[in-house]
């Protein structure tokens, strides 16, 4: 069936025409659309018009429409389109299968969100324009002109611990029944599917929190609430979520989750304190601390701190102990006697033991006996007078609960000095040899001096050093070799000697002041009456009158810092003084004893006197060596040099000339030697040439037999082998041969021993049947003279030889011999073997 829109031109009216019918055109027609098929709308299916007619009229006949409006059409009878009418989604009026439309089909769980576009009445609903609303299914839209659809809504599946998250776009009533304002937000916590209402927005999907033993949630309200359990919170409160009351927590959407609480684990020897504790309300007691012990374990609630985290209990040992104070009243029953302490108390706790200190207590420090071995000491100082002790060993030292190790400073040069044995300076001083043997290696460390341990030097021997002690403002002396031990108050004199040559004042410092004896040198420069300038280098035997044991005499070696200073320079002007009254021949000629005199002086008797003593610090002088004498000036060094070289010279030519005519000798010598050695050489060449000649003979010996002869011996090789393998193959043929006999002889007897047996037995068993029958045919004989009886075989035997004979025969005896009572009667012989039968008569 088809269908044409045709245009009356007089009038301006399309009308509609519908077949089957011939239409020809007049003038005044037009032909606007067609022909056209008409709309089949299948089942299930449906189409909006737009400006549907008012009402059907028959076709060729004027007709209005509702503009504007819109139609929706199901399945029915095909039907045309009036002019002015069209499919919504169609552009081309000969196609209109696009705006055929199949009906929504909302399945189990689905829903049809729609909008209303005018005011209508749906079923009992009044709606108004842009009221939105959803159909739930399973069921099928019939699609009406008011309404929109807007979109399809697929259900939201919410898992095991999870929990939808959804928002009010306006104010509406959920699916519980209950109110919800703009804006207001809410959880869907039932697992399955949930299909959110036309005003619900959906925000995401929450999980669930899972909760173990160890595990907790630290919740916090944003505002005046009731939390997932089902309990009231305030704004801002604060509370702990474990698995002992749910083990998967979703929180609410007033509540937010602060941090995951890890559970608190306690060993048995660790403790904690708690600040602020939560009381049985579960409000933070502020201020207040909570000792806890292991073995346990908690959750610190919101609020809840632990002071100094989890500590490890004190485990003392027997040389370990505690220094504890009181903060606060307490009992302490942890001493042997119950007693009560004060705030500001102090107190020890001796090991061994395992102590957890309340929290009344605190410790100020863990002490460790300090292991003492002889000469070793360390400084205690009492906190409570402040004295400074110094405590040695050997012994094992625990600091009481008032004590504490307390450190010595010494200035720096006496640590620099302490370091290096006990003296420094600068370049080579021969003295710092007698400190080598005094170095502490626990000072030399990187680390430095342990400042708490009791200073001790090893004094050298014959040495002396003097310690002075500030509090008591004294000083004593010891002489090495001993060893020092500084008290607290007490340091070291730092003695600043001269040393170098020529001497340089504060060249070396120490603290040993060396006794000697010991020497002294020195360059000291001298004038000449005849202004002659010379260095002399000397050298002074020195020590120290020391009267042992008297306080006087020991401090005195002490009172002249720099002694060698002073004693070179006493020297250098006693010599000085001396030469400059002489001039310089006569001193070059006599300079040592010059020197002495200046030196030492001389008696009453113009004796040279021995020592020069230094009353101040008892330092006694005892000889003085002239070790060089140069002069300071040039020409005089030169002409000196000269006259020393000239002499030099002569004891140089001597002494090459002596050498000269040692040499001679002495090649004199070797050329003897050296002939007598090439002689004795020449003599052993020519022995181990002859031992080569008759080596070589012998070679070319053996050359020219070589081959035969390895022939020959390869040939009886050859031969021996082919005789040996001979002979070894005979010994196989005849062992062979042998096992072969052996083995046909053993056959042999083996088989005649078996014929043996055979024959053996076959004879055995003929014997045996012999036996047998011949057993039988006595007993039958037996049988048959038991039968005939005694007197009816002597009755015939009485008879006649005829009848005696026709008797036996007819008894089957043949050969019968008769006798007398006294011979016996051959009954045996028959045809059937019986050789011999004796009867008595």
């Amino acid at each position: 069936m088809q269908y044409i829109h045709l245009l009356d031109l007089n009038t301006n009216v399309t009308v509609l025409e519908v077949g089957p019918k011939s239409l020809i055109l007049q003038d005044n027609h037009q032909l606007v659309a067609g022909p056209l098929p008409f709309v089949v709308i299948p089942p299930g299916h449906y189409c909006v018009i737009r400006n549907p007619v008012k009402q059907p009229c028959e076709p060729g006949k004027q007709f209005d429409l509702n503009h504007g409006h819109r139609e929706i059409r199901f399945f029915k009878e095909p039907f045309p389109l009036y002019p002015g009418e069209a499919i919504e989604g169609v552009r081309n009026v000969a196609s209109y299968k696009p705006g055929i439309k199949a009906l929504p089909v909302i399945g189990p769980n689905e829903g049809l969100r729609l909008t209303a576009i005018v005011d209508h009445i749906d079923g009992e609903e009044e709606r108004k324009a842009g009221d939105m609303w959803q159909l739930e299914g399973p069921l099928t839209y019939r699609p009406t002109p008011y309404a929109k659809i807007e979109t399809r809504v697929t259900p939201r599946i919410i898992k095991h611990g999870e929990a939808l998250r959804l928002k009010a776009k306006q104010g509406l009533i959920d699916k519980k029944g209950k109110n919800r304002v703009t804006s207001e937000q809410w959880l869907i916590r039932d697992p399955g599917a949930y299909l959110p209402g036309a005003y619900e927005e959906v925000l995401g999907v929450e999980k669930a929190h899972t909760l173990t033993e160890t595990t907790a949630l630290h919740m916090r309200a944003k505002q005046t609430c009731t939390d997932a359990l089902g309990k009231k919170r305030n704004a801002g409160e604060e509370w702990l979520v474990t698995s002992e009351d749910t083990e998967m927590y979703i929180p609410e959407v007033f509540e937010e989750v602060v941090a995951e609480v890890t559970q608190t684990v306690l060993s048995r020897k660790d403790y904690c304190i708690v600040m602020d504790p939560i009381d049985s309300k579960g409000r933070n007691q502020l201020g207040k601390k909570e000792l806890r012990k292991g073995v346990t374990s908690f959750f610190l609630h919101p609020g809840e701190d632990l002071d100094g985290g989890i500590l490890n209990s004190y485990i003392l040992e027997a040389d370990e102990a505690l220094v504890l104070s009181a903060v606060d009243h307490f009992d302490d029953d942890s001493a042997k006697k119950k007693c009560h302490r004060s705030p500001g108390d102090r107190w020890m706790i001796f090991g061994p033991v395992e102590y957890i200190p309340p929290i009344e207590v605190a410790v100020k420090a863990q002490r460790i006996a300090v292991p003492l071995c002889e000469n070793e000491g360390i400084y205690v100082r009492d906190t409570q007078t402040g004295a400074v002790r110094a405590v040695m060993g050997p012994q094992s030292y625990l600091l009481r609960a008032y004590e504490e190790l307390w450190e010595k400073d010494l200035p720096d040069d006496v640590e620099n000095i302490l370091k290096n044995g006990g003296g420094i300076g600068s370049g080579d001083i021969r003295k710092m040899a007698y400190f080598e043997s005094s170095i502490n290696l626990s000072l030399t460390r990187a680390e430095g001096r342990d400042k708490t341990q009791v200073i001790v030097y090893r004094c050298p021997g014959n040495t002396a050093v003097q310690v002075y002690d500030y509090l008591r403002k004294t000083a004593r002396v010891i002489f090495g070799p001993d060893l020092v031990v500084l008290g607290p108050q007490e340091n070291f004199n730092v003695l600043c000697l001269s040393a170098g040559k020529p001497k340089k004042p504060d060249a070396l410092k120490t603290i040993c002041l060396m006794l000697g004896p010991d020497f002294i040198t020195d360059i000291i420069e001298v004038e000449t009456s005849d202004h002659a300038r010379l260095k002399i280098k000397i050298a002074m035997n020195n020590f120290f009158e020391v009267d042992r044991g008297n306080d006087e005499s020991e401090q005195a070696i002490f009172s002249v810092p720099d002694y060698i200073g002073n004693a070179c320079k006493s020297v250098a002007s006693r010599i000085r003084g001396k030469v400059a009254q002489v001039a310089f021949d006569e001193f070059h000629r006599y300079s040592t004893s010059l020197i002495k005199k200046a030196v030492f002086g001389v008696d009453k008797d113009g004796v040279i006197k021995q020592r020069l003593r230094f009353d101040a610090n008892q330092l006694v002088v005892t000889n003085v060596d002239i070790q060089s004498i140069e002069p300071v000036d040039l020409q005089m060094s030169e002409s000196l040099s000269k006259s020393v070289q000239m002499a030099i010279e002569i004891s140089t030519k001597s002494i090459e000339r002596a050498a000269e005519h040692e040499a001679k000798r002495t090649e004199q010598m070797a050329k003897g030697l050296l002939e007598r050695q090439k002689l004795t050489n020449e003599k052993e060449a020519e022995n181990a040439r002859v031992k080569l000649f008759e080596l070589r003979a012998i070679t070319a010996a053996v050359e020219s037999s070589g081959q035969s002869k390895s022939e020959a011996q390869a040939q009886a090789e050859r031969l021996l082998i082919e005789g040996e393998s001979a002979i070894e193959v005979a010994k196989l043929k005849a062992e062979a041969a042998e096992v072969e006999l052996l083995a046909e002889l053993e056959s042999q007897r083996m088989e005649k021993d078996g014929e043996l047996q055979h024959q053996k037995r076959l004879n055995e068993l003929e014997l045996q049947k012999a036996k047998e029958l011949a057993e039988i045919e006595t007993d039958k004989f037996a049988a048959m003279v038991e039968a005939l009886s005694a007197k009816t075989i002597s009755k015939i035997a009485r008879s006649g030889p005829e009848s005696e004979a026709g008797l036996l025969k007819g008894l089957g005896i043949q050969n019968v011999l008769i006798t007398d009572g006294t011979t016996p009667l051959n009954l045996y012989q028959s045809p059937s073997g019986f050789s011999q039968a004796g009867m008595m008569s």
